[in-house]
């Protein structure tokens, strides 16, 4: 493995790109709507439907979402389809998983 040493600029872009991402998933709408797109693509109406999250709120939080470049769509007819397409994002969401979520069994 390589060892490299960033420089105080890079590190500060880098720790400017992290905290973006981290206040993008400090919202629990957003944080649910990734751990579902983590699964796979949804339609709007599924995540509405998994989630319980009403219209306006899910389209506010997927606006945000798409705008961090985190997810994006494709529509299909009269449907949209989301996709988690951010592999940093789905990293964070696997440790978040691993961390809160995995029940351990003693």
């Amino acid at each position: 493995m390589k060892n490299s040493v960033m420089d105080l600029e890079q590190m500060q872009l880098a720790a400017d790109r992290a905290c973006r991402v981290m206040k993008v998933l400090a919202n629990p709408d957003r944080l649910l709507i990734l751990c579902q797109l983590s699964q796979g693509e949804r339609r709007v109406g599924e995540l509405e439907e998994l989630l319980g999250i009403v219209q306006p709120t899910l389209s506010q939080q997927l606006t945000v979402l798409r705008d961090e470049e985190l997810v994006s769509t494709r529509r299909e007819g009269k449907n949209i389809h989301y996709a988690l397409t951010s592999p940093k994002a789905l990293a964070v969401m696997q440790v978040l998983y691993e961390q809160f979520c995995v029940c351990e069994t003693e």
